[in-house]
């Protein structure tokens, strides 16, 4: 088979597509014939040095895919060769072929075409283990999203109106912030202009938001602290701002307030088992009610995946960059 391949870290020029190995599905395992495959900034700091595989994982960047199922391994039932199915994956979704855990998977919702199910697993796995499993967000209660057009961003917006809640969200132009409106969003505001504290407390009376979806890490720590509401919760999952910054623990203490971090990819096969379970039958659904769909700003070749790097480095992009794969084209 063919993968993109990381010789050297680097620049985006350092993905190669090259012909590889084909992958043989273990004990509990399946092999995908990958359709698509979807470019997250996990991607990009592996290309660029920063972020190995964990033990074991495939080598090749790409953290979801979507395809068809080629081959079962021993120990695995309920699935069965051409099953069309997506994956969150520890590695290998920039390939024609790659092997999932089988609690890994999760079929083709309803409604959403076979590549653009490659949009999908990474975001609704993130959102909704931090929002809902681990913060608790709860009908009436405010969602504050940094980066709100981002692939995390726009299915935060989505997944939070689903369930009753008010959203606001930081960008930082005009066009991603009328999408993010376009998808639900109730308060806009624009990074670069406005101080999202004094916004969201505005916009809701002085109370703050009751949780935080963050992808900043250090930048925003002391300002998402003061964006909390009284029992507010802060889910940290990224570091685009930096990794120390300084917390004042006596406003967290005057709020009551609590903070998480969580990454994905280096979890044990239960845990990320457990949240696509729980992803399959909290989620899955309200694609088939229409109340979810991906959002897909392009779609590029899979041999081009250093052209969708560039994209996404740019940050002008609005949801997910898919890579398709010869077969998926």
């Amino acid at each position: 088979m063919h993968a993109i391949t990381i010789p050297e870290p680097g620049g985006p020029e350092a993905l190669v597509w090259d012909e590889v190995p084909d992958p043989v599905p273990g004990e509990g395992e399946v092999l995908v014939e990958v359709a698509a495959g979807a470019v997250n900034r996990a991607d990009i700091l592996q290309r660029q040095g920063f972020y190995d595989p964990p033990p074991g994982a495939s080598p090749y960047p790409g953290l979801e895919c979507s395809g068809r199922i080629a081959e079962i391994g021993p120990g695995v039932s309920g699935w069965n060769t051409g099953d069309e199915v997506c994956a969150l994956l520890s590695g290998g979704g920039y390939a024609e072929k790659v092997v999932v855990p089988a609690g890994q998977l999760l079929p083709v919702p309803e409604g959403v075409g076979l590549t653009r199910a490659a949009a999908l697993p990474e975001v609704t796995c993130t959102v909704w283990s931090n929002v809902f499993m681990i913060a608790h967000l709860r009908p009436g209660e405010t969602l504050l999203v940094h980066g709100g057009s981002s692939g995390i961003g726009t299915m935060a917006i989505q997944l939070a109106k689903a369930v009753g809640a008010r959203v606001a969200v930081t960008a930082g132009t005009k066009e991603k912030l009328d999408r993010c409106a376009e998808l639900g969003a109730d308060i806009l505001v624009n990074y670069r202009e406005q101080d999202f504290v004094e916004e969201v407390r505005k916009a809701t009376d002085g109370a703050g938001a009751d949780v935080i979806l963050d992808n900043m890490g250090a930048k925003y720590l002391e300002r998402n602290v003061r964006a909390l509401a009284v029992n507010g919760r802060l889910a940290i999952i990224g570091m685009q701002g930096g990794i120390k910054g300084e917390l004042n623990i006596g406003a967290l203490l005057a709020k009551r307030a609590a903070i998480s971090a969580t990454s994905l990819r280096a979890r044990p096969l239960e845990e990320k088992a457990a949240i696509v379970a729980a992803v399959r039958e909290h989620v899955w659904p309200l694609f088939a009610g229409g109340h979810l769909r991906p959002v897909v700003d392009r779609e590029l070749p899979m041999p081009e995946a250093a052209a969708a790097h560039r994209v996404v480095e740019e940050s002008g992009h609005i949801g997910k960059v898919l890579l398709i794969t010869p077969q998926g084209a």
